[in-house]
């Protein structure tokens, strides 16, 4: 922050210099606002604000349909352990197929309400390792055994892989100064006029009032789906809900 602080000084401090050299040479005064000098500065901050607004708000819809895919990409890695798991002793395939249910309901229900805030809970990766270890510690004397452990254990290293992209996903914002330099240049262009010296009265401020409302409801748009799980855009858990669904079918023998 402290380096964007500097560079925008040194900027401010290039504009007043070039503005004292210009008045030694050649140069025509332009208090007006219309002039020059405002049409320049009015059609640039509307570029930098319409060009920070398509990121602020691009890169997080893409975040978001990512993350979206890979909660399904890990509903589908469990429902396929959970069908390998079928393959095991019986014990030890219902113990399994019991701990991928638990799972299932951690992650739709107190997991999905912290990934709001940022983070998954250790209670979740936890009973994967457990139920791992327990595939692991499986006696395999046959090979058809050998095959079912080794599916199982492949299942759930797909699992692992979307559970650490989805920690990712949930940690992910656009960087904090985009959002600054959206919120910035939006309160620019909007208070341009008076900086410049307009006075505006009667009518001709139903259409500046207009541009404010809009240019407010954009930039809190950027800030409400800033992150994946929470605002607007956020990802539900229809794919573990869905899961949840299936995995009780699976265990009738639907």
């Amino acid at each position: 922050m402290i380096v964007y602080c500097a560079a925008a000084a040194c900027a401010i401090g290039v504009v007043l210099v070039a503005s004292r050299l210009v008045r030694r040479w050649k140069g025509v005064d332009d208090p007006d606002p219309d002039g020059p000098t405002t049409a320049h500065t009015g059609a640039m901050l509307s570029a930098l604000f319409l060009l920070a607004f398509a990121i602020a708000v691009v890169v997080p819809w893409t975040t978001a349909d990512a993350a979206r895919s890979n909660t399904y990409a890990e509903s589908q890695a469990i429902s396929e352990a959970y069908w390998a798991a079928g393959r095991l002793p019986p014990p030890d395939a219902r113990h399994v197929q019991a701990g991928l249910g638990s799972y299932v309901a951690l992650v739709r229900g107190p997991e999905w309400r912290l990934m709001e805030r940022g983070r998954l809970s250790p209670r979740g990766q936890e009973q994967l390792d457990g139920l791992r270890r327990d595939v692991i510690a499986v006696k395999a004397d046959t090979d058809e055994l050998k095959d079912a452990r080794a599916a199982v254990l492949d299942h759930f290293t797909a699992i692992s892989a979307a559970r650490a992209q989805r920690a990712m996903d949930a940690r992910t914002t656009p960087p904090q100064g985009l959002l600054a330099v959206t919120v910035l240049t939006g309160l620019a262009v909007v208070l341009l006029p008076f900086l410049s010296g307009a006075r505006p009265r009667g009518a001709s401020l139903v259409p500046l009032s207009l541009m404010a409302a809009l240019l407010a409801a954009g930039t809190y748009l950027t800030v409400d789906i800033s992150h994946v799980f929470s605002g607007a855009l956020a990802v539900r858990p229809d794919a573990f809900t869905g899961l949840q669904a299936e995995l009780q079918r699976i265990a009738g023998g639907g």
